[in-house]
């Protein structure tokens, strides 16, 4: 095959582009999945984005789960466009300037091959090194920005043209972790439409590309979806799970990773593999996930967690202390390396600040009743509580932990509530979270937990706080040790002997209970 024949294959052809250039950047081939009963997404995706070159499609929506593929064919989109139309003008936007700039970089690494100098006139203009934007020395740029960023000079398209002359490509507009708070979701909704849309050079001719994963019901593909910008959207739906039952990648997720994933992490499966947000008043966790048992498991070390209110009065959230056991749960009679939180006890009160000392101390005490003692007491950082935690610190044998819900502590980011609340929910789903069925509290835990909702609807979530801290501290940060775990074992045996004779009674009242209600 000569040059020209090369040549024209490859600007016919994003897909062979695509699986050329990435073969010669990474030295590895470029992964096509092979799916039961329909095409390869990736091959719906280049059908869908070839069709904008061609200006038959002028508003583009792809909903993709993560992680199969997206930026790579955003990526080699624009290349493969500048190989044809070597002075397109594009604007690359992602939620993270920093990302949207590694990815025009790796743009200008493609152009920059000597195959593809070999083949295609597109050269960078040399007088433009910045990683996050270029020029082409035909008039052709790239130029990458963050969503809610300034856009300074620059624009996608050519004027007064009828054939292609770029686009505008959006790869992920919403930070995960930020997407539950409506002010950050309305940043992004009015710099689209008051920042991001000026910016078309050709508004009739230049194609918007969208390509994201669902991440909320009214996040910015919601919107446009109904109109926001005055434009009926072309959309491809790729869901993880198809509705034929199979998987849409089968190398990436199996049939039964994906229904793993659907019963254990409900919202984010139906969201980011499914494209299709659960309405936000669902409730984020459903009283069967919780575990009953007859009598309390083994349970090497306890804690306990509080949320403390600002108020006595009756209309706001209360405070509450929970006391948690930490434990091995056991498959089948046998111990595993999994941990569950044993939610021992649970104290609702609506007292002022001046009182929460003396109401704590009262629980202090009911808990140093158990076998295994407390090794500390977790308090959040806000008023009251720091309050609370300058009375406590200097007491002997009571160690205090200070918690900070407001920013990731691996990322930096904010974390919402409602973020807080679906980090807890795949172990909750999972069945790490127990009762001992006998428990006074049993009723009012989970009758609260089942009202918690995504849209904070519910009225109260003081005790979905103290869960919420709970697993974050035990199962996902896994600050609790071991240490006290030999000591009282002997106790532990007795507590099992003594709990023993009522376990046929609990389990009967727990199933009835549990079976009616919820």
């Amino acid at each position: 095959m000569n040059k020209e024949e090369q040549k024209a294959r490859l600007q016919g052809s994003l897909l062979l582009f695509t699986q050329v250039f990435y073969k010669l950047r990474t030295g590895q081939e470029f992964r096509i999945s092979k799916p039961m009963s329909r095409e390869p997404h990736v091959i719906t995706i280049c059908k869908a984005l070839t069709k904008t070159r061609r200006g038959e499609t002028n508003r583009l929506l792809i909903n993709i789960p993560p992680r199969y593929s997206k930026t790579e064919l955003c990526i080699h989109y624009i290349a493969w466009c500048l190989a044809k139309y070597p002075n397109a003008n594009f604007l690359y936007v992602s939620y993270s300037h920093t990302l949207a700039k590694r990815q025009t970089n790796i743009v200008r690494q493609i152009i920059n091959m000597p195959e593809f100098k070999e083949l295609f006139d597109a050269r960078i203009d040399p007088s433009t090194s910045a990683k996050d934007n270029f020029d082409t020395i035909q008039g052709g740029s790239v130029y990458a920005a963050g969503a809610g960023g300034t856009i300074t000079g620059r624009g996608a398209g050519i004027r007064n043209i009828e054939e292609f002359g770029g686009a505008i490509v959006l790869d992920d507009m919403h930070k995960p972790n930020e997407v539950t708070s409506d002010v950050m979701r309305d940043t992004i909704g009015d710099w689209y439409l008051n920042t991001l849309i000026s910016r078309l050079n050709n508004p009739k001719r230049t194609p918007i590309v969208f390509i994201c994963q669902r991440l909320h019901e009214d996040d910015l593909a919601a919107r446009l979806l109904l109109g926001m910008d005055g434009h009926d959207w072309d959309r491809v739906v790729l869901k993880a799970l198809g509705d034929n039952g199979q998987s849409l990648d089968p190398d990436m997720h199996s049939l039964e990773q994906l229904k793993q994933m659907q019963a254990t992490m409900p919202y984010e499966f139906s969201a980011q593999y499914q494209q299709n947000p659960q309405p936000a008043g669902g409730g984020v966790f459903k009283p069967e996930w919780f575990q009953l048992y007859d009598q309390d498991p083994e349970i090497f070390a306890t804690f306990i967690t509080a949320d403390t209110a600002e108020t006595a009065k009756t209309y706001n959230d209360a405070t509450v202390f929970s006391f948690w056991g930490v434990y091995k749960i056991k498959m089948d009679g046998i111990e595993t390396n999994i941990l569950g939180l044993h939610w021992l006890d649970c104290h609702e009160c609506r007292v002022e600040p001046k009182d929460l000392k003396d109401e704590f101390m009262s629980f202090y005490r009911r808990c140093m009743g158990y076998p295994v003692k407390p090794q500390f007491a977790a308090i959040e950082k806000k008023s009251t509580g720091t309050t609370l935690v300058s009375t406590l610190k200097d007491m002997p044998g009571l160690s205090i932990q200070e918690l900070s819900r407001g920013k990731d502590a691996i990322t930096g980011g904010v974390l919402s509530k409602t973020d807080r609340f679906l980090r807890a929910q795949p172990f909750i789903a999972r069945k790490q979270v127990s009762f001992n069925a006998f428990a006074p509290h049993v009723d009012d835990c989970i009758d609260h937990m089942r009202k918690i909702t995504m849209n904070d609807t519910h009225r109260h979530d003081d005790i979905a706080d103290t869960c919420a801290d709970a697993i974050q501290l035990a199962l996902i940060d896994k600050v609790v040790s071991m240490g006290y775990a030999s000591e009282s074992e002997p106790a532990t045996d007795v507590v099992k002997k003594l709990t023993s004779a009522n376990a046929r009674r609990r389990n009967i009242r727990a199933k009835s209970r549990y079976g009616s209600r919820y």
